[in-house]
C-alpha cells in the first residue's frame, strides 16, 4: 500500500492525481444536484479530437482516469524493476507523459463505445479520406 500511496502522490505523477481528484469533486458536485454532466459542452467541442459523442466531463474524466491509472501502474513496475539512478528518475518522469499518449487513444475508443448510450450527443466527425 505504502508503494501505490508513494507513486500516487509522486513527482510527476502528483499531477495526474490533483487532477483525478478535481474530476470526482466535480461528479460529487453533479452527484448531489450542484453541476450538470453536461456543463462544459457549451465551451468545448470535441469532434475535432474525435471524442464527441458524450459530454465533455465525461470524456475527460475517462482520460484523466486512465492516464493517472496508467502513470501509477507504470511507476509502480518502474520503482520495482529498475534500479535506482538518474536513468531511473528520468523514466519516471517520462511515465505521466506516456501514460497521457496512451490514454488518449483508449479514451476515444471508450468515448465511441459510450456514444450509443448517449445518442442526444453530436457524434465524432466522419473524415474523408
Amino acid at each position: 500500500m505504502r508503494t501505490f500511496l508513494v507513486a500516487a502522490t509522486g513527482l510527476p505523477t502528483i499531477l495526474l492525481t490533483a487532477a483525478l481528484v478535481v474530476a470526482v469533486c466535480f461528479w460529487l458536485l453533479v452527484a448531489v444536484g450542484a453541476a450538470a454532466p453536461d456543463s462544459f459542452d457549451r465551451d468545448v467541442d470535441l469532434r475535432a479530437q474525435r471524442m464527441g459523442g458524450v459530454p465533455v466531463a465525461v470524456a475527460f474524466s475517462l482520460l484523466t482516469a486512465v492516464a493517472w491509472a496508467l502513470s501509477v501502474g507504470a511507476t509502480i513496475a518502474l520503482t520495482s524493476v529498475a534500479p535506482s539512478g538518474p536513468v531511473t528518475v528520468l523514466l519516471r518522469l517520462a511515465v505521466p507523459v506516456g501514460a497521457l499518449l496512451v490514454a488518449w487513444p483508449t479514451t476515444r475508443w471508450i468515448v465511441r463505445r459510450l456514444h450509443r448510450l448517449s445518442q442526444d450527443e453530436p457524434g465524432p466527425r466522419q473524415h474523408a479520406a
